[in-house]
């Protein structure tokens, strides 16, 4: 069976990341009911499809991500915040994403190192060669297949997420607003830091930019998923559709 495939969505917080992954998800598996091709999906196993995220994803990740998001983390040193990220991504590689990607199974996964990059090496200024030295080392240098970055204005994008945050610590009193405190100039270094790793990386990123509505942003993402993944046709994956 070939090797799986490794989509990461990347974006700003409040960008709609985790609405565009469930609808991603629900696209491959009801092209794979249809008898559609989508290739090379259709010598992978389109029903074998997990979704993830990090922080979190594993037992272990859910409790780094518990401390890296509660606003109650005061005094979190930039390096100890960082260096918890590649914890938690240590784990979800060994647990979760490698024996999928093994077994061919579709990975779709909510953020992953250019998520570091982007806050800790952008927003937190510890620059990108430290985050990417230690994807080297702690990740064996993993690389996602595809990466979808998502990256509405900063404004929209906090509205968004504070919203969201306060909507869900109202209904689960889990508290995972710590990033949003951030001030402006913080979310901008950020979003900066993405468009810079856009622009070094175009063969694996899609950037989908500006403030667009869901569904508008759903057809960039599926078009761009049947784009680059025939582009990565071949012959041992076969098939003419």
């Amino acid at each position: 069976m070939p090797r799986g495939l490794f989509i990461t969505f990347e974006g700003l917080d409040g960008s709609g990341k985790t609405t565009q992954i469930m609808r991603l998800a629900s696209w491959i598996k009801k092209r794979s009911t249809l008898g559609k091709s989508v290739a090379p999906l259709d010598k992978l196993a389109p029903k074998r499809l997990i979704v993830t995220r990090q922080p979190g994803g594993t037992d272990i990740g859910d409790r780094i991500r518990a401390l890296l998001l509660d606003s109650r983390s005061t005094g979190l040193d930039p390096t100890a915040e960082m260096v918890l990220m590649f914890a938690d991504r240590a784990q979800a590689i060994a647990e979760i994403i490698e024996p999928a990607l093994e077994a061919g199974t579709i990975v779709l996964c909510d953020r992953f190192t250019d998520s570091t990059e982007a806050y800790q090496g952008g927003g937190r200024q510890l620059g990108s060669e430290t985050v990417l030295a230690l994807h080297r080392i702690v990740c064996g240098n993993l690389q996602p297949d595809l990466t979808l970055m998502l990256l509405p204005s900063v404004e929209a994008s906090l509205v968004r997420a504070r919203r969201r945050n306060t909507r869900e610590s109202k209904q689960t009193g889990q508290d995972e607003g710590r990033f949003e405190l951030e001030k402006e100039s913080f979310h901008g270094r950020v979003r900066q830091k993405y468009r810079e790793i856009a622009a070094r990386e175009p063969g694996r990123v899609v950037l989908i930019e500006g403030d667009l509505t869901v569904e508008e942003v759903h057809e960039k993402i599926v078009g761009a998923v049947s784009s680059r993944l025939n582009l990565m046709r071949t012959p041992a994956l076969l098939p003419s559709a």
